[in-house]
């Protein structure tokens, strides 16, 4: 299967098309605010905090999922001392897709300088019989940062549904100062074998990756390098993590055995943000 999903041109040539979303954020007397939103069906962008010492948006859709063809795309620029806090209102959902019509969505960010980007969406769930393919690009400033999560659960575990999608692609590409710094992409296909073995998933349930770049996260990046680098792997444990150092940042891997585990886990790590943040964006979900 081809992949449908290309990062799109500038959203202004298309803000009436299906699937749109464009925020704006900006450093307006000393503080950030939303100074442009919009979102065309099936997404949904809510400004819960729009103005503050960071802004906060949250990025949906009807019916809390993308169904087969639908193919969404987020153009979000973070302009010069600006702070942003982008989630999700729950994880997004990939319905079933028996004709094998593939969803997807793009993003593409743009950080200015000293700008800052918080950029955490819910898990990923994909449902039986779907096909999702993900491609985000972050254009970041030398002096910007970026906190970006990624995560993908096995599906509805309750329903038996465990790793049973068709297929499932995420890329992740991180500029700075327009030069390439960080390529990072997952592929499961059933096409090459049961995604559920042993080989691949195994006795985990939930995949995700935390990534730390840029001069205004050094700090996060120092500790995070010490406590997981000095952390051993207990045999069969149902919980692992691995980190890689990258330029200017730091790169964390967790697999677990259930979703809020790696969720905990990540909120964790993700704790130095409420500082940076004004307030802790993931308090009232447990």
């Amino acid at each position: 299967m081809r992949d449908v999903t290309r990062i799109p041109p500038p959203l202004e040539a298309s803000r009436l098309a299906p699937g749109c979303a464009s925020l704006t954020v900006e450093q307006v007397a000393r503080e950030s605010a939303v100074t442009s939103a919009f979102a065309t069906s099936p997404l949904k962008l809510l400004t819960p905090r729009s103005r503050g010492r960071s802004a906060w948006a949250c990025l949906s859709s009807f019916g809390g999922g993308l169904v087969a063809g639908d193919q969404t795309r987020l153009d979000l620029e973070v302009g010069s001392g600006a702070t942003c806090f982008l989630g999700t209102q729950a994880s997004t959902k990939i319905y079933r897709n028996p004709l094998g019509l593939a969803s997807g969505h793009a993003t593409r960010a743009r950080l200015g300088e000293g700008a800052l980007l918080v950029f955490a969406p819910d898990m990923v769930q994909a449902f039986a019989d779907s096909c999702y393919t993900q491609r985000q690009e972050f254009h970041l400033a030398p002096t910007a940062g970026l906190v970006l999560v990624d995560g993908l659960a096995s599906g509805r575990s309750e329903r038996g549904e465990i790793w049973a999608f068709r297929r499932y692609q995420s890329r992740n590409e991180i500029f700075v100062g327009g030069e390439r710094r960080v390529v990072d992409a997952l592929l499961l296909d059933s096409a090459d074998g049961p995604i559920a073995s042993a080989a691949k998933t195994g006795r985990y349930h939930c995949l995700a990756m935390l990534l730390l770049i840029g001069p205004p996260l050094a700090l996060a990046v120092a500790n995070l390098l010490a406590e997981v680098g000095s952390r051993g792997v207990p045999c069969r444990s149902p919980f692992v993590s691995s980190i890689s150092p990258i330029a200017g940042g730091a790169l964390l891997r967790v697999a677990g055995a259930t979703v809020e585990s790696v969720r905990q886990e990540l909120h964790r790590h993700l704790s130095f943000a409420t500082g940076l943040l004004g307030d802790d964006p993931w308090a009232r979900k447990g």
